[in-house]
């Protein structure tokens, strides 16, 4: 049997574009892609994942890589892919944003470290909240519904030049807000307790200008902040299911704004 140069590129085709897909999202996507694992660990996984969704990825058009039409279709794989991440990612930085706000108010913004996901550095107590999120995330099996979302965007757009329309970029910027709003709902139990705390001080030191205020509240607010992260835990879990659940359906609406 013989191949043709186009016959071979189009059957590297049909495997490539749906793992250029796979592989941006992943690469954008929180918890899949850590600087913790391997790269050849994630190419694997992105692999595997390509294949389990090669059933859905439906009909490939026979188009030649190699061509000006081939780029444009790669191109427009990773923009699905990468948007499709990103706005999960929001999730996760709505979390990281949360501690570091915590962390600002109980003093403790000087002790960081460096985040593994984007590697950043960032407060201790935003990668503690990190890891809660992420376990969480995996608690709700949001990784497998991650990637079934990834498996229905290649029904609702199929492999080609069609991508996302400029609405559903601009779904993605408005849902960035709600990164903030997330987090300001996240940490302010525990700023509005560190405020009252702050004001207690300040009128003790108009009171007795003598008392040295940053000797004596320094410790004090700070293990106020971390009673108030012991009991404000439980409520991280309503605050972040919210959140994904938001991310998922927002995942799922820009892919019903196709061109």
């Amino acid at each position: 049997m013989l191949l043709s140069f186009s016959d071979i590129g189009a059957f590297l085709g049909g495997f490539l574009w749906p793992l250029i897909r796979v592989s941006a999202f992943l690469i954008a996507s929180p918890v899949f892609t850590t600087r913790g694992v391997p790269a050849q660990a994630r190419l694997v996984l992105a692999a595997a994942i390509t294949v389990c969704l090669l059933p859905v990825v439906g009909d490939i058009p026979a188009v030649d890589p190699f061509t000006g039409q081939g780029f444009l279709i790669v191109v427009q794989q990773f923009i699905v892919g990468a948007t499709l991440g990103f706005a999960l990612r929001l999730v996760f930085a709505a979390v990281v944003t949360a501690g570091q706000v915590i962390a600002l108010g109980m003093g403790l913004g000087f002790a960081s470290m460096v985040d593994p996901s984007n590697g950043l550095q960032v407060p201790v107590v935003s990668m503690f909240y990190m890891i809660l999120g992420t376990l969480l995330f995996l608690a709700f099996d949001g990784h497998l519904v991650a990637i079934q979302v990834l498996a229905e965007s290649f029904t609702i757009i199929p492999v080609g030049t069609e991508g996302l329309l400029i609405d559903s970029f601009w779904d993605l910027v408005m849902w960035g807000s709600w990164m903030f709003a997330g987090a300001v709902l996240i940490a302010l139990p525990a700023i509005t307790a560190i405020m009252v705390v702050n004001i207690g001080f300040g009128v003790m030191t108009r009171a007795a200008p003598q008392l040295n205020i940053f000797a004596v509240g320094f410790p004090i607010i700070m293990t106020v902040g971390f009673a108030l992260m012991f009991i404000t835990v439980p409520n991280l879990q309503p605050q972040f299911e919210q959140l994904t659940e938001g991310a998922l359906e927002l995942m799922r609406g820009m892919l019903q704004k196709t061109v």
